[in-house]
């Protein structure tokens, strides 16, 4: 079984990938795990593909282990491409937000547009082995559908997640944070999909 750092500071990032990728032959370990202290990234690319070769270059020279880093761009309708949040959900003019002020932020800006808007997560994945054995990929299969940013946020919260509270599923009405198991486990099949055969084709083909 091939073992794997996942490059996320984000526990429920890492949880998450984990049940994603459950009865691969690979295993995922985090940070601590690997008692790994890391420096601050400076994530400078223009889309999350770069950012996410980034950081597995970044995490690969500091871990010595072979790594996997992903990176997400949120792009809503109605705003220009100099207005997107593109790879830069968390930073608002040079500010890095709070879990409570991204949901003012996005909340607000909803507001702009009657109270929702559509928008979508575009995601992306770079995965080191080692200098020679790099992957990457950002194809739709890994990204997310089309949901509604609404202005009203729901009053759930989930760590790590926190527009979650803000986003709601086209389907079925209902916003991110209040989906049960099941449902959950729908809207998330397509991108775990995406994500195991990205693994299926490069490491364990």
């Amino acid at each position: 079984m091939m073992k794997l750092l996942y490059g996320t500071s984000n526990p429920a990032k890492l949880q998450h990938m984990k049940e994603m990728l459950f009865g691969l032959d690979i295993e995922i370990i985090g940070f601590d795990e690997r008692k790994l202290l890391t420096d601050p990234i400076d994530e400078s690319g223009n889309s999350p593909l770069e950012n996410a070769k980034i950081k597995a270059k970044a995490y690969y020279h500091g871990a010595g282990i072979p790594v996997f880093s992903c990176d997400t761009g949120l792009y809503i309708d109605g705003l220009n491409d100099s207005e997107q949040p593109g790879v830069h959900v968390r930073r608002v003019n040079g500010k890095t937000l709070s879990d409570e002020e991204m949901i003012a932020y996005y909340a607000s800006v909803a507001d702009k547009f009657g109270g929702q808007t559509k928008a979508k997560y575009s995601n992306a994945i770079c995965l080191m082995i080692d200098e020679n054995n790099i992957f990457e990929y950002d194809g739709d299969d890994i990204s997310s559908g089309a949901f509604l940013l609404t202005s009203k946020a729901h009053t759930k919260r989930t760590a790590g997640f926190p527009l979650d509270s803000l986003s709601i599923n086209m389907q079925t009405g209902k916003y991110f944070i209040e989906m049960d198991v099941n449902e959950e486990r729908e809207k998330q099949s397509i991108i775990a999909d995406g994500f195991r055969n990205f693994f299926l084709r490069t490491i364990l083909k």
